[in-house]
């Protein structure tokens, strides 16, 4: 993915305004089938989880959906599904062995571009079995994601006429962690990759990467914004020193019909920045907590 990345970086603005979007459970309601359909029981499955697969969901579910990590890939996320899981004394009292994965949790600490083409080829020169096994697991969700997300669900309600009403003022952009294949499809699947410049996933890095890339040098700070429905987004933003409008998840359509018929407007009046986004992103804390329903 590296042509990708130097495409990102050799962006030419056609607009002084850059729109960086989310994807999974910010344009699309597609988080929740995913997670719940798709990655959570090739979690049980593929990790020797069945005895506490109750749990296992509800930990799985809580990272992935309901907390501030919602949104983050996957490869940590797992990590701390295994971490919860490990604390937990419902699940230590069924005596059942969570898996240790030293091997993965040091190359999720040392490596940016955490995708499955990076992981294959550090499975080619190392003989890691929990890495084999993380690639197997990886590759039985894409499948089942495939699969199960066929046809293609729409975007939320107001992203399409948002995309729309800002295409001839402002330069778009997809940022994602999900793989780029499954991206492509489902914009293709939608006829919107017509509305945006670059789509973004895990192959090209971080999410405050591909904001990097594309804008360095070439958009004034206070015309950048993310759209996101989790923190990791709104991170991405502030290390980029760009604006943030959260989609509040659960309340995803009001979200989208605030910013068409609102946020929009003060993005490119220059009037969004300070007590407007400040109070957006107060609103956006109070949906995602940081301590697990069961502690």
């Amino acid at each position: 993915m590296t042509d990708a990345v130097e495409q990102l970086k050799n962006h030419k603005p056609k607009h002084e305004f850059l729109i960086c979007i989310d994807s999974d459970g910010c344009a699309f309601d597609t988080m929740e089938l995913k997670h719940k359909e798709c990655f959570i029981p090739n979690i049980i499955s593929y990790w020797g989880l069945q005895a506490v697969s109750k749990y296992a969901r509800e930990a799985a579910e809580f990272v992935n959906l309901y907390s501030k990590w919602r949104g983050i890939n996957r490869f940590p996320a797992l990590l701390m599904t295994f971490d919860l899981l490990k604390d937990w004394d419902k699940v230590q009292a069924r005596g059942v062995k969570i898996p240790p994965v030293h091997n993965l949790r040091k190359w999720v600490e040392t490596e940016s571009k955490l995708g499955n083409p990076v992981l294959e080829a550090f499975c080619e020169e190392h003989d890691h079995k929990d890495m084999h096994h993380t690639l197997k697991w990886s590759k039985a969700v894409n499948e089942t994601v495939n699969d199960i997300v066929q046809g293609g669900l729409p975007p939320f309600p107001f992203v399409r006429e948002s995309l729309e009403k800002a295409f001839n003022k402002a330069d778009m952009m997809v940022c994602s962690q999900t793989p780029c294949e499954a991206l492509t499809r489902e914009w293709d699947e939608q006829d919107m990759t017509k509305l945006v410049f670059s789509i973004n996933g895990q192959e090209q890095g971080k999410k405050n990467e591909h904001i990097a890339f594309a804008s360095e040098g070439r958009y004034e700070k206070s015309k950048i914004l993310m759209i996101g429905d989790a923190p990791g987004d709104r991170k991405a933003a502030e290390l980029n020193d760009a604006l943030f409008f959260p989609i509040n998840p659960g309340a995803e359509e009001a979200s989208w019909e605030r910013f068409y018929n609102e946020g929009l407007d003060k993005f490119f009046a220059g009037e969004y920045a300070g007590a407007y986004e400040a109070a957006l992103i107060e609103e956006f804390e109070g949906y995602l907590p940081e301590t697990p329903p069961w502690k």
